[in-house]
């Protein structure tokens, strides 16, 4: 099952067996908090967690799934393959597991992403069989926006699209912080609806320096701001390679909606298609005014630099050439000194 049908399963009644794994860290943690959080409230008050790592001995698993302690009748134990290879004496040893599960205990089993031939393996299908798998597989961006909804309406609020989007655009590829900026929304706003404004002033307030409010002010050209965030985004530890990624993203945008523009596409039209929301919106048109074709293509040219600069290929110092970049695209020459 996926781990959005795990609830509806436990409602029904604990099983002997659970088996989590996939690539999505967060919903893998977060399905493992609910079969505890279940299992106590059951009545399962005692807990074993065995991680196998260098050194694990495989008769544990044994030993702890049939030992009591003299002050709980049932117990939880926690499996933690970190590397999703138990090898062959683990294989062996989790086939016998499963045959004879001991009684009056829940086993929770945490794995990561397997691939198709892991998952065909013997011990895997004993674990199939003796109980319950739950895969937690990525929320890819089409599906983002349906998920945060979700997690809205559990805390009563929901949002408008374009708020949605935003939100979805500013959190895509980390569900820890799409659930972290969801909680904080619930802690700041009354149930409702939340509107871009709304969101956009909370989520700007992640960091004092939030690397994506580069982006509005590069397209403002507020050379003194931006040389400003820079500088304490480099204090505060900022990787210079995040920070060359939203520079780039505002390049690429600005370079095909140019081209969009030429060929005579709406400009309404073109926003969308590159995902522009907000204030950007009304600060593309000036943008486009301070840059050409031949501007964004120097500047990309120069990120493809910096990104080497990154890599240690070359010679240069990465946020001296950030600034130059950012700089260059407001309106001053490339090579100008920082």
């Amino acid at each position: 099952m996926r781990t959005e049908d795990l609830p509806r399963q436990l409602a029904r009644g604990l099983g002997p067996l659970y088996t989590i794994h996939g690539d999505e860290p967060f919903l893998a943690l977060e399905a493992a908090q609910v079969v505890r959080d279940t299992a106590r409230a059951a009545g399962y008050t005692e807990r074993e967690v065995l991680t196998v790592e260098a050194g694990f001995s495989w008769s544990q698993l044994g030993m702890i799934g049939n030992s009591f302690s003299l002050f709980a009748s049932q117990k939880l134990v926690e499996l933690r393959i970190p590397t999703g290879k138990p090898g062959v004496e683990g294989a062996k040893a989790i086939e016998a597991y499963c045959t004879n599960l001991p009684p009056d205990t829940l086993t929770l089993v945490q794995l990561p992403k397997l691939d198709r031939t892991a998952q065909n393996g013997k011990w895997f299908q004993a674990l199939s069989q003796a109980g319950e798998v739950i895969e937690a597989r990525p929320v890819d961006r089409a599906a983002l926006p349906a998920w945060i909804s979700g997690r809205l309406a559990a805390q009563g609020q929901q949002m408008t699209a374009d708020a949605l989007a935003f939100l979805a655009d500013r959190v895509e590829g980390n569900l820890f912080a799409a659930h972290q900026e969801v909680l904080k929304l619930g802690l700041l706003h009354p149930p409702g609806e939340l509107g871009l404004e709304q969101v956009t002033a909370a989520v700007a307030n992640v960091a004092r320096f939030d690397v994506f409010q580069l982006g509005a002010t590069l397209l403002a050209g507020d050379t003194t701001r931006f040389a400003r965030m820079l500088e304490g985004l480099r204090a505060e530890g900022e990787a210079p390679h995040l920070v060359l990624w939203a520079l780039a993203e505002e390049i690429r945008a600005l370079l095909r909606i140019g081209q969009g523009r030429a060929r005579g596409v709406p400009l309404a039209q073109l926003l969308k298609e590159n995902r522009v929301w907000g204030e950007k919106q009304r600060l593309i048109e000036p943008a486009l005014m301070r840059v050409n074709g031949a501007i964004l293509r120097a500047a990309q040219k120069q990120a493809a630099r910096i990104d080497q600069l990154n890599k240690g290929i070359g010679q240069g110092e990465v946020w001296d050439e950030l600034l130059r970049l950012g700089l260059s695209l407001m309106g001053r020459p490339l090579a100008a000194t920082a």
